[in-house]
């Protein structure tokens, strides 16, 4: 038997979360959460998920401050994060590229968009 992908889940909207759940529930993945980046690296570094949704905006330490951090982390330093935030002007994208996340999605999140990028980085 094939080991669940592990996705964590970074927002401090309850309701993002409990979207983004709704959305992954489908398929067999297990699902941790984080409610600001501070709290992303340490579970990222802990559970080693096989895949990072961050919100940008958050309380504490931003999504591009967390994915700068994890970034320069040994253990965390591949895992895939996609962006998922309001944020869509080109210059905050691009800033989102530079700390080092892999893909970009704006909310209001397009569920059919979101789970074929997840996918996509887990390859399956």
């Amino acid at each position: 038997m094939t080991q669940r992908k592990k996705i964590l889940l970074v927002d401090d909207s309850n309701t993002a979360i409990l979207m983004h759940k709704m959305i992954l529930s489908r398929e067999p993945y297990d699902l941790l959460t984080a409610n600001d980046g501070d709290e992303a690296v340490a579970k990222a570094v802990s559970e080693r998920p096989d895949l990072i949704l961050m919100d940008v905006v958050m309380p504490r330490m931003t999504g591009f401050a967390a994915c700068r951090e994890l970034r320069r982390t040994e253990v965390t330093k591949t895992t895939p994060i996609i962006m998922v935030t309001t944020r869509a002007e080109e210059k905050v994208v691009e800033a989102g590229y530079q700390v080092g996340c892999n893909d970009y999605i704006t909310k209001p999140v397009n569920g059919p968009e979101l789970l074929a990028k997840v996918k996509t980085f887990l390859g399956n």
